[in-house]
């Protein structure tokens, strides 16, 4: 499956702003059908980083988001930099 159709696009709110900070946590919109192997493989892909694990949430609207926790020697504040959040 190709990754761009798993993970839409990153959240840049102050909720997912403070859990970048606190949890080393990224908030990803991703397709409604995808798995949170799909989407912690996918991350892993894009960005060449250690996926320590993924949650995943659907809101009232039916936009399915993943809470991607990085591993500890890759801290989501340089992902976030990558992709032009910060």
């Amino acid at each position: 499956m190709d990754q761009f159709k798993i993970i839409k696009y990153p959240l840049s709110t102050e909720k997912s702003i403070r859990l970048m900070e606190s949890e080393n946590k990224l908030i990803f919109v991703v397709g409604n059908k995808t798995t949170k192997k799909e989407i912690k493989k996918a991350i892993e892909e894009m960005f060449k980083v250690e996926v320590a694990s993924v949650n995943t949430f659907v809101n009232a609207n039916g936009e399915k988001r993943a809470y991607v926790k990085f591993a500890a020697k890759n801290p989501a504040i340089d992902i976030a930099t990558k992709m032009g959040l910060m």
